[in-house]
């Protein structure tokens, strides 16, 4: 068993991560600073609550838990709001980065799994997405995550560590338990604005921009259910755990579905109505982003079980759930 800081762990995706390890026999430890997260998601070890700028917190977690690696999923996550407030995605996700491989070096953890994204290659019209496809994130959130890898590169060839990229594509579903699930404060994702307005929550979905140079105009995605997303995360931080390298890999499914496509859906799996509005496109959207990286197979055997019908079915029961718990 191995003690895992989990950075982000009381995040959507941070959550699962710790429920998925704890089920594995590791012992997680979520350093959150609730800005984002939820302390009721929590639920699978203990809450360190601490900011990844403050190096006196980052300090006090290592010294109070010893952890023997770190998955780090703590990051500012809106391409909008980082084409509109560019400094604040560099001090958080660059910065905090930093910080807090500095920490690890200090305490003498090596082992380190880093949640990136596939916004650092930005928009390459029909082309699906490979490991060695060319870098080039339209905007400051994609290429915070790019710099975070370059670091990455930097601190591995000096020997400070070992550390595996993961980079997702639309992460969506929930704990099929239904024990944790995804919300943000505001929601800015595609599947739960669809599910608000299936509920009647929200009055309707506003699609961005339907000018897109593919089939239905809108932008194309490849959504990867949460626990197929932590399912390799585990695998790494184990591979590192080890003694491996480390290394660079895409996160999907390989097929991508457009914002209509994604809507259809939920329509067919809620039997709900579900409202569109169209809006104006939002700066920094790519027109389609589809993983056809292979190396997570040859390297772990992982490939992604589960398909968008059980994304929007695990998200509605987990929505559903939460909605009939305020109720109640």
């Amino acid at each position: 068993m191995a003690t895992i800081l989990v950075t982000g762990g009381a995040g959507y995706v941070g959550s699962h991560a710790c429920k998925l390890l704890k089920a594995r026999g590791h012992a997680p430890v979520a350093f959150d600073d609730l800005s984002t997260g939820w302390e009721d998601a929590v639920l699978f070890g203990p809450l360190h609550k601490g900011d990844l700028l403050d190096r006196a917190a980052l300090d006090a977690a290592f010294e109070a838990h010893r952890p023997d690696a770190v998955m780090h999923f703590a990051a500012k996550s809106l391409v909008g709001e980082s084409v509109q407030n560019p400094a604040k995605y560099w001090r958080n996700n660059v910065v905090g980065s930093m910080n807090l491989l500095d920490a690890m070096r200090a305490h003498g953890v090596d082992a380190f799994v880093f949640s990136s994204t596939c916004a650092i290659f930005g928009d390459q019209g029909e082309a699906v997405l490979t490991e060695t496809t060319a870098k080039a994130p339209a905007s400051p959130y994609g290429a915070s995550k790019l710099a975070v890898e370059s670091m990455l590169d930097d601190y591995c060839a000096a020997g400070a560590l070992r550390a595996t990229a993961f980079r997702y594509f639309n992460v969506a579903g929930a704990d099929p338990e239904g024990e944790i699930g995804e919300r943000h404060d505001p929601e800015t994702h595609l599947i739960p604005l669809v599910l608000q307005a299936a509920s009647g929550e929200r009055e309707a979905i506003s699609v961005f921009g339907s000018d897109y140079p593919t089939p239905d105009g809108t932008c194309i995605r490849d959504y990867i259910h949460v626990v197929d997303l932590i399912e390799a995360h585990i695998l790494g931080i184990e591979a590192l755990l080890g003694g491996a390298e480390g290394g660079r890999y895409n996160l999907g499914t390989g097929h991508g579905y457009s914002v209509r496509e994604v809507i259809e859906e939920a329509r067919r799996v809620t039997g709900r109505t579900i409202t569109v509005r169209e809006a104006d496109r939002r700066p920094g959207d790519p027109a389609k982003l589809v993983s056809g990286g292979t190396l997570a197979a040859e390297t772990f055997g992982w490939r992604a079980q589960k398909g968008l019908p059980e994304m929007i079915a695990d998200a509605w029961a987990f929505f559903e759930a939460r909605r009939a718990q305020s109720a109640a």
